[in-house]
């Protein structure tokens, strides 16, 4: 056993340092495993390397000096281990929850600048139009009836276009800061549907598409906002009758199981490519196959549609999915059955 300080320093560093190159290459071994495993390596090294250097120390001679010092070591491990597993578990839930916060972020913004980028370019085209129908109004250069009553015609429904687009933004600015408060109250789906049908009838008659409803004789009762679920049905049947080719057909199902109540619009149109599916309901998205702003003159065109209606959906605590069928696309929206709603559907 060494007595002078030089021995003591030199016996101690042989013990430790095997112990310390041997944490590090488990560290570097795990780097890649559970932050647990890290965080249990990093506590035992210094007590594993105190033990090794005591025993150094000692000449492998293990004396009353020596049980004591172990006997604190092993106490001291027994606390500091289980104490470093739940700290490595509750590190790793941290990191997990700040790199999805941040990609969240980045994917906000992200959807910030498109639709900066989409509502300024939208923004503009009708701005213009209407400018140039003014600037020639004022100028005279249109003076026979039928043209100052075309021209006229032509401003306002540009200016409902904008109107729309302005309403979008409200509802989307609403739904993105939290801050939209539904009053939720017992609806029968199937009163939503037929106003949302005879809504967009002339819509649809005039792309020349079918439009209908298949609906059960059974009520489908849900809480929910007879405007919001209107809106959210509406942006569907928008968004189909906008990627349907003339001569094709939209359908409107709804139903109910497993406590869930639902409603599908099903298009005849080309569906939906697979790069766009994940990226469908994400604001001023709109896909390879978009049309162009104002066509056929359906909506406002704002590319917020479909964001719009997830949002709504969600506030009722439901769920809307989009998939391709063998011949078009489906948007589905599920949403909780009132209770005692469950149980009429079961007993049918």
């Amino acid at each position: 056993m060494p007595t002078d300080t030089p021995s003591l320093i030199g016996y101690a560093l042989a013990g430790t340092l095997p112990v310390v190159l041997l944490g590090a290459l488990l560290l570097r071994y795990t780097r890649n495993r559970a932050m647990t495993t890290s965080m249990a390596v990093l506590v035992l090294i210094p007590t594993v390397a105190t033990l090794c250097g005591v025993v150094a120390v000692s000449g492998l001679m293990f004396g009353a000096e020596f049980e004591r010092t172990a006997t604190v070591l092993a106490v001291v491990t027994a606390v500091t281990v289980p104490a470093a597993i739940l700290l490595g578990r509750e590190q790793a839930r941290m990191m997990v929850w700040e790199r999805e916060m941040l990609e969240q972020e980045r994917a906000a913004e992200k959807s910030r600048r498109e639709l900066v980028a989409w509502v300024s370019h939208d923004l503009r085209t009708p701005l213009a139009g209407i400018r140039a129908m003014g600037e020639a109004l004022q100028d005279g250069l249109i003076t026979q009836p039928e043209d100052v009553q075309r021209y006229a015609d032509q401003i306002v429904r540009e200016t409902n276009r904008l109107s729309s687009m302005v309403d979008d933004l409200f509802e989307m600015s609403k739904i993105n800061a939290g801050a939209l408060r539904l009053a939720l109250e017992p609806l029968d789906l199937r009163e939503v549907i037929d106003e949302v049908l005879a809504a967009n009838q002339p819509t649809a008659a005039r792309a020349m598409i079918t439009l209908a409803a298949r609906q059960p004789d059974e009520r489908i009762v849900v809480a929910g906002s007879d405007r919001a679920l209107g809106r959210v049905l509406t942006n569907l049947v928008a968004n189909a009758i906008a990627h349907t080719p003339p001569g094709g057909r939209i359908d409107i199902s709804a139903g109910a199981n497993d406590g869930q109540a639902w409603t599908r619009v099903d298009d005849t149109g080309p569906g939906i490519s697979e790069t766009d599916l994940p990226r469908i309901f994400e604001v001023a998205y709109r896909g390879t196959s978009a049309r162009s702003p104002g066509a056929d003159g359906l909506g406002s065109s704002s590319g917020m549609g479909l964001a719009i209606a997830a949002g709504l959906v969600a506030a009722h605590h439901g769920d809307i999915s989009a998939r391709n069928r063998a011949d078009g696309a489906r948007f589905e929206v599920r949403l909780p059955l009132l209770p005692g709603a469950d149980r009429a559907w079961a007993s049918h």
